[in-house]
């Protein structure tokens, strides 16, 4: 069930704050309030949900203003609910009425509000944002074209510049080698392994091996040099008691039903997941190279993938692949992935999507030479919108003047 307060606020003078504070309109939370566009951005929010059916949801405002705070000053789920706590000008940036030292909601909701907001609904309140800020509406799309236009099908000119790039989100995880991963796997099945020990109530536990096979790998993680056979015969000696344990813990299981299965939704993603590996592990080991597809680099966020980006001292980088469009300094995410993809094939969403903000098509578009295929250099050149890659085969006759190198030169920059 939807519930929402109109964003017509009471001023910053009526705002009731503690031992007769007064507040100062000019600080940042409260001009910002003012500019933010919070009906439409409730409105995107709330497109997802029942109006009748449920019980009331926080107030979208809060919920979003909580997002802002969040990111703004790079605060954990926690800091940010004690922070708001702490400070009457972002309450009444949330909308409140009066300071109240209660958290506004519990930190784990931010959880659900990751999951229910997504990419396409982020989107959209960051085209809200960006269309208040420049002020610019989007004209009606007309039909025809205006004769000599340089961009068929839109009666107005090209006009502005569009940038675009890829980049990696970093992940927060541990540098992944094949041996720690398979040791936390079999840390994380040794722990199954006791739970369903406990569940069953048997007098003998499973042998593990777990106090050879932990020092097994503590012997290995103190040698700073290693060579690739001690290396692959710490692969084998970790392959050998992880599979021994999902053995063990597969037979165990087969004495549980469906209605008294003991593993919760946690311990299950859990068990999948280090089979994966495990899985994974011994096809590298037996066919002795270092990939596989879809490979797993950390038990605890197994939708994380080695991102290969070839940069100077990064070579692989584990995290999400965005592909990013920079518009009048306002950035936009136009593609999140956790998987690897090449850049060119969203270059026409990319600017199709300025034109759905803008009206129109950019007069130039600024990107590497990996976006430049030969389709994409023709549907540019068909919409009748410059780019700054290098022209394909033998350099042009033609000389430029200064100006024009100089224009081309800093367009390169960009």
């Amino acid at each position: 069930m939807i519930r929402y307060k109109s964003t017509k606020q009471i001023r910053i003078e009526e705002f009731a704050a503690p031992f007769d504070m007064k507040m100062d309109p000019g600080n940042r939370w409260v001009k910002m309030a003012e500019v933010i566009p919070w009906d439409e951005l409730a409105g995107i929010y709330h497109k997802s949900m029942d109006k009748t059916q449920g019980a009331p949801i926080k107030d979208a405002r809060i919920v979003l203003g909580a997002m802002i705070i969040k990111h703004m000053l790079r605060l954990d789920d926690r800091g940010v609910i004690e922070i708001i706590s702490e400070n009457p000008y972002m309450q009444y940036f949330l909308g409140l009425e009066a300071y109240t030292a209660d958290p506004v909601f519990s930190p784990s909701l931010f959880v659900a509000i990751r999951r229910r907001l997504g990419l396409e609904a982020f989107d959209q309140m960051n085209q809200q944002i960006i269309t208040m800020a420049t002020g610019k509406r989007h004209p009606a799309k007309t039909k025809g074209s205006s004769a000599g236009s340089a961009n068929p099908g839109n009666d107005l000119p090209n006009q502005g510049k569009l940038q675009i790039d890829a980049t990696v989100a970093d992940a927060d995880i541990k540098f992944p080698t094949d041996v720690d991963l398979l040791n936390a796997s079999r840390l994380k099945a040794e722990s199954i392994i006791d739970l369903l020990y406990e569940k069953l109530g048997l007098t003998k536990k499973p042998r593990t091996y777990r106090r050879k096979a932990q020092q097994a790998y503590l012997n290995f993680s103190k040698k700073k040099n290693r060579s690739s056979r001690e290396v692959r015969n710490a692969i084998k000696a970790q392959l050998g008691y992880l599979s021994r344990d999902i053995g063990h813990i597969h037979q165990m299981l087969d004495h549980f039903t469906n209605k008294s299965f003991p593993l919760d939704k946690h311990l299950q993603k859990y068990l999948f997941v280090i089979q994966h590996v495990h899985d994974q592990q011994r096809e590298m080991y037996q066919q002795r190279k270092h990939s596989c597809a879809n490979r797993i680099v950390n038990i605890h966020q197994p939708h994380v993938r080695p991102i290969v980006r070839g940069k100077a001292g990064k070579q692989v980088e584990f995290g999400s692949k965005i592909n990013m469009s920079l518009q009048d300094g306002y950035a936009r995410i136009d593609r999140f992935s956790w998987d690897a993809f090449h850049e060119g094939v969203d270059l026409k969403k990319s600017v199709e999507s300025y034109r759905d903000l803008h009206g129109h098509y950019p007069e130039v578009v600024l990107v590497d030479g990996i976006y430049l295929n030969r389709e994409n250099r023709k549907w540019l050149k068909d919409k009748g919108i410059r780019h700054t890659g290098k022209a394909l085969g033998r350099p042009a006759k033609l000389k430029k003047s200064p100006y024009e190198k100089a224009k081309a030169k800093k367009e390169a920059a960009q």
